[in-house]
């Protein structure tokens, strides 16, 4: 690829750009979003400076949507995905039981680095996975020597929606190449120079990858030059290396709720300016005469036969309709995201709800958690599957589970498992799914190579 393309940017990118950087303030909430305020908080018409610059400073956010994703994403993967490999090749098992303890080489476990992409993927639509191999400048002759100098440890890095630039697909929605923009502070060590933005673009298509880096020192910037191309770890495969988590429009979170987040938030900013300033009552003097006295706690008026003296305060009856809103305005934002049964006291809000109703509600809310499944078992199979198939493994990859998520479920898995293996059927490759499926749930958090031990033992019991 060109170095004067390296830059440029996909319209569906340039489009979205603002919209990325807005969800993920979003969802930050915190400092990152006072930090920002200026965006999200409206200003009224006419508002004088000092006035808008103090709501500013007294700015505030009530982060729903933020935690209703980490609760999917808590949710969803309280039970690991449950990976497992058909075939005899040993040192493939031993490869894949490391990957799933360590699959970025920075001690990142396979079910933690998949929930952080997932997390993207609901804030941003959708997040990408790359996989990849150590390069190195010698050309392993055999698989012993590849395994000697670890280029077949493959490692995952995972980008956000906004971190990818430019890209195209061919008819089919494939990848045919992608260019992925990321940026870190560099310095040349302590007290060796001021704090430098490094950019590095790091382009992937069916066979090669290239990466180009550009340094920013004040407003000095450079041109991106080539750091390093060659060959990526699946070109013998003939596709690129990067695997897309995607949500669809009705699954995205984030773009279904931002807007009622920020009318909410500007609501609620509105309300508690109004209190605030509504605690300092306004003296009104009623006179036909030119009124000039200082008024404090240390004077005194002098008012005619005629005048009158009062205080002005708000009568509360739009504080009311506001407060009325904003409940609202809160139960709407966990009802598109099918959570209305965790939006608070539904007697608080005048919606009594019978036991059917809720059971209802959270049933809605366990299928939207198995669609989610759905999407991360298909890219974590299609990731580890390629894997495989660049490494030469004779290994076949199933991802299951992630599909039941009350806490006390298990005992009523565990009697349906009963009542099916009680029906008489004769298949051994039944009785071993239902075993292993079951032994997983239970044990989810055990280590990769316990799980892979049960499951050998499983198959070798049952045969």
């Amino acid at each position: 690829m060109p170095v004067w393309d390296i830059e440029a940017e996909h319209p569906e990118y340039a489009g979205h750009r603002r919209l990325w950087a807005h969800y993920r303030d979003l969802y930050a909430g915190g400092a990152r979003f006072r930090a920002n305020a200026e965006h999200y908080l409206v200003r009224r018409q006419r508002e004088p400076n000092e006035v808008y610059g103090e709501r500013l400073e007294r700015v505030f956010y009530e982060n729903y949507i933020g935690s209703i994703i980490d609760w999917y994403a808590a949710t969803l993967f309280r039970r690991e995905p449950v990976v497992g490999y058909q075939g005899n090749d040993d040192q493939a098992r031993a490869f894949f039981n490391v990957l799933t303890e360590d699959c970025d080489l920075r001690g990142t476990s396979l079910t933690g680095f998949f929930r952080q992409q997932f997390i993207q993927a609901l804030t941003l639509g959708r997040s990408y996975v790359v996989a990849d191999f150590p390069r190195t400048e010698f050309r392993a002759g055999t698989r012993a020597e590849e395994e000697a100098m670890g280029v077949s440890r493959a490692y995952l890095t995972g980008f956000g929606a906004d971190d990818a630039i430019n890209w195209e697909r061919n008819s089919r929605g494939e990848l045919e190449w992608i260019v992925f923009r990321t940026e870190r502070l560099t310095s040349d060590g302590p007290g060796r120079g001021p704090w430098r933005r490094e950019q590095q673009w790091t382009y992937y298509d069916r066979e090669r990858f290239q990466v180009y880096t550009s340094l920013h020192e004040a407003r000095d910037k450079r041109k991106p030059v080539l750091a390093d191309e060659g060959q990526h770890g699946m070109a013998k495969l003939k596709r690129v290396p990067v695997f897309e988590l995607a949500v669809s429009e009705g699954l995205w979170l984030m773009n279904k709720a931002a807007s009622l987040q920020l009318e909410h938030f500007n609501k609620s900013n509105a309300l508690s300016w109004a209190l605030t300033m509504g605690l300092f009552a306004m003296p009104v003097v009623y006179t036909d005469r030119e009124f000039d006295q200082l008024m404090g706690e240390s004077y005194y008026l002098q008012l005619g036969p005629q005048d009158k003296f009062g205080w002005t305060e708000p009568q509360g009856t739009v504080f009311s309709i506001a407060l009325e809103n904003l409940q609202r305005l809160k139960e709407e934002i966990y009802r598109v995201c099918y959570l209305l049964v965790q939006a608070g006291s539904p007697q608080a809000a005048g919606q009594l709800q019978s036991a059917a109703s809720k059971q209802r509600d959270y049933a809605i809310t366990q299928e939207v958690l198995r669609g989610y499944g759905d999407a991360v078992k298909d890219v974590v199979r299609r990731t580890l599957e390629n894997i495989a198939l660049a490494r030469e493994d004779r290994l076949t990859v199933q991802v299951t589970g992630m599909d039941e998520f009350e806490v006390g479920d298990f005992s009523g898995q565990l009697a349906e498992a009963s009542q099916l293996l009680g029906l008489g059927m004769t298949s051994p490759t039944l009785r071993k799914q239902v075993f292993k499926k079951l032994a997983f749930q239970y044990l989810c958090d055990a280590r990769q190579e316990v799980k892979d031990q049960i499951a050998q033992e499983i198959d070798a019991e049952t045969a």
